[in-house]
């Protein structure tokens, strides 16, 4: 996008981590906001800590799996706006348990945000960016959408189609107004592990051992603003993104044998 100053930028999963620094960096950068989130007490918070003369910033209280809330929130975009230009498609969630401990509600929740949410947020959004002179899709996957984890196997499952759905998106849109990009953060200093439901002690174990590597959520902002201005495909984030990508381009099958010895260990 030539310019994002007066545009309208709707971000999901705005109350927190990656969300909140996205809604900030779009907001310096120029954009209006429409700020989406399941929980309204953080939408305040942003809104609060956001607040600037000349930037309308809206709130919308809307869970991303439910398709039927979803397919409302345009309207109550346009409402407040009376545009659209840019989507970032930010919600998500994890489940720290075994793929044999998970329960059938443990995959509907994560599919659900992960994936459906996604999905929904492009499908109701699409017709008004088309209408735009020039607008833009991210869609933020994880480094877990190209080299699979322990403990998260519906995790990466989700991450993985949100890369590939994204691949496919931008091929169909290609040459028209609306750009796509691909976001994979590698380890990154947010509330989604705090938040996983029932999280397994050993994948507690796993996080503190990566937590010094972690970079704050500001470093993702900076390259979805970028990314955006610059009509990128696809965006990594921080070293061990790039390391394990490029591991799974040279020697697919060694970052999961390095995955499985620390795996391993973990269970001694």
């Amino acid at each position: 996008m030539r310019r994002l100053e007066g545009r309208v930028a709707v971000v999901t999963g705005a109350g927190s981590g990656i969300g909140r620094a996205t809604a900030r960096a779009l907001r310096d950068a120029g954009c209006e906001l429409a700020l989406v989130d399941v929980m309204p007490e953080r939408l305040a918070e942003v809104r609060d800590a956001l607040a600037a003369p000349g930037r309308r910033v809206s709130l919308h209280v809307a869970d991303v799996a439910d398709r039927a809330r979803m397919e409302t929130l345009p309207a109550e975009v346009l409402a407040e706006h009376g545009a659209v230009h840019v989507l970032v498609n930010n919600a998500g969630v994890t489940v720290g348990r075994s793929f044999e401990d998970h329960d059938w509600d443990d995959l509907d929740w994560i599919l659900g945000i992960d994936l459906w949410g996604v999905i929904h947020g492009c499908k109701v959004f699409l017709p008004h960016l088309l209408r735009a002179d020039e607008a833009h899709i991210v869609n933020v996957s994880s480094m877990a959408g190209f080299v699979a984890f322990p403990l998260q196997s519906s995790y990466s499952a989700a991450k993985a189609a949100v890369y590939g759905f994204s691949d496919a998106l931008r091929i169909e849109l290609s040459g028209g107004p609306v750009g796509v990009t691909s976001v994979h953060p590698g380890t990154i200093r947010t509330r989604v592990l705090a938040d996983a439901r029932r999280s397994d002690e050993r994948l507690a174990r796993l996080v503190d051992g990566m937590e010094r590597f972690g970079r704050p959520p500001e470093a993702v902002a900076r390259r979805i603003v970028r990314a955006i201005r610059h009509d990128r495909t696809r965006v990594r984030v921080g070293a061990d993104a790039y390391l394990m990508d490029w591991l799974h381009r040279l020697a697919p099958n060694l970052p999961g044998r390095l995955l499985g010895l620390a795996w391993r260990r973990l269970q001694d």
